[in-house]
């Protein structure tokens, strides 16, 4: 039964502490020697792209939405699941699909208690690396759930612990169609085909996370270059690999601490660039050279959330000792945008911490810090003409959330996952309770959703 959010939130709460494609992506080559038709040419086969997969995190136009997909409205432990299998790693990266294959990664501990490391000055609420772990790469069938290859590309103790409420496989893989990138941070970045086999690895060293709380920015990959932020308290960078041998294209120093979030590869004035969100600044990256094209001030320290990027439109957003959102026109943007008809506008409450926003139908979607307040705008003015709202029967979320059909699922800790419809006053279409615990984001593919808990993977779609 619908009903429509009655209760606006009147005051704001403290904030708590396979198959291949058919047309496979062309080379970036040409970017270097400055052939200008090439650039447009590979930005529009973005933009062509088989929409139907979700091969990164954020899936296909890397803003949350499926816009194909068209999964279930209700579902639990015995009504619309299509499979569930016990998970063979613990980790929160959020699985990958393409075609009828599914990618995750995760790690298994074994063997004996080992000394712990010395940890970072400030060090609290964390796990230690109290034994080895095994870094894996596993590949399912999406049709039956059943595990098609399992590969160790690692066996060690880490170097550094991670929070309470994370894991050492954190960030989220990539695909292609043709190869997986697994990225485990300070335990290496690996490429393997669809057999499984290892095509190269790449030790980028060890970061030195703030107060040890863990590591978790995905990688993006464009045509032949994959991008890796590394931002941390030593030596911050953001690098492009060639996704074929690994080797480094460029590199970019960084004048950041830590932080968590992913990059994005987007098309700004007719070429690629890679963005990604900073304490500093968010800045924008020419893909070819790496030159930075155009940098914003106005985040706070943390920055976790993945920024957005749809209309000519970035919204960036934080939420630690200070919040924010940014909303930035790209349009001809160069140079230092603080300050200047750039920012479209710039909201101080509410924003996101953990989950990353969600751009759905020309709207931006946000969660208040890491709390079940939903905060509804319209992307290019900032208007609010709704909510915020008070979101019923669910709890803290840290999985970000996903859309599609006209639907918003937005899934909690606690294994509550709320479905809303995308109106101006957001009506509960469904309250759905599975029996695990979830902190990865929701999947979207065709009719399914791809549920990562911490002890099941579940498929959730409508029988046959």
């Amino acid at each position: 039964m619908k009903f429509t959010f009655g209760i606006l939130l009147a005051s704001f709460l403290t904030c708590a502490a396979c198959d291949k494609p058919k047309d496979s992506p062309r080379d970036l080559k040409d970017f270097a020697s400055g052939d200008q038709s090439t650039v447009e040419d590979e930005v529009e086969k973005l933009s062509a792209t088989d929409l139907s997969h979700w091969p990164q995190w954020r899936g296909p136009l890397a803003t949350g939405e499926a816009p194909r997909g068209n999964p279930p409205i209700d579902w639990n432990e015995t009504k619309n699941i299509r499979w569930k299998i016990p998970l063979p790693c613990e980790g929160h990266s959020t699985p990958v699909i393409w075609g009828d294959r599914i990618f995750l990664t995760g790690t298994s501990a074994h063997g004996k208690a080992l000394p712990v490391p010395e940890q970072p000055k400030g060090a609290h609420n964390n796990l230690d690396p109290k034994r080895k772990l095994r870094f894996l790469v596993v590949c399912l069938d999406l049709q039956d759930g059943s595990v098609l290859w399992q590969k160790t590309v690692r066996d060690a103790q880490p170097h550094q612990s991670t929070h309470e409420s994370a894991t050492w496989a954190s960030h989220s893989p990539v695909t292609d169609g043709e190869s997986v990138y697994a990225f485990f941070g300070s335990s290496g970045l690996y490429a393997l085909d669809y057999n499984g086999t290892v095509l190269w690895e790449k030790d980028l060293g060890d970061m030195l996370v703030k107060h040890g709380h863990g590591e978790g920015a995905s990688p993006a990959l464009f045509g032949d270059i994959l991008i890796v932020n590394w931002d941390h308290e030593g030596d911050s960078f953001v690098v492009a690999l060639d996704k074929r041998t690994g080797k480094e294209r460029w590199r970019q120093a960084r004048d950041e601490p830590t932080s968590w979030a992913s990059p994005i590869i987007a098309k700004v004035n007719g070429k690629p660039q890679a963005i990604v969100s900073g304490t500093s600044a968010i800045r924008g990256y020419d893909l070819a050279t790496g030159k930075v094209v155009w940098h914003c001030s106005g985040l706070s320290n943390n920055v976790v959330a993945t920024p957005v990027y749809a209309e000519g439109v970035l919204y960036a957003g934080s939420s630690y000792e200070i919040q924010s959102m940014l909303a930035l026109s790209l349009k001809g943007a160069k140079g230092d945008l603080a300050g200047t008809d750039h920012v479209l506008w710039n909201l101080r409450r509410r924003t996101p911490y953990v989950p990353s926003p969600l751009y759905y139908q020309k709207h931006l979607y946000f969660l208040r810090h890491y709390q079940a307040i939903l905060t509804r705008l319209e992307g290019k003015t900032g208007d609010e003409p709704s909510g915020p709202f008070r979101l019923p029967g669910i709890l803290n979320l840290y999985a970000s959330p996903v859309a599609a059909a006209g639907r918003i699922y937005l899934t909690d800790q606690q294994g509550a996952t709320l479905v809303l419809s995308a109106d101006e006053t957001p009506e509960t279409l469904a309250l759905n309770q599975l029996e695990d615990s979830f902190n990865a984001s929701t999947a979207i593919v065709g009719d399914s959703l791809i549920l990562r808990g911490r002890k099941s993977l579940y498929r959730v779609a409508e029988p046959e």
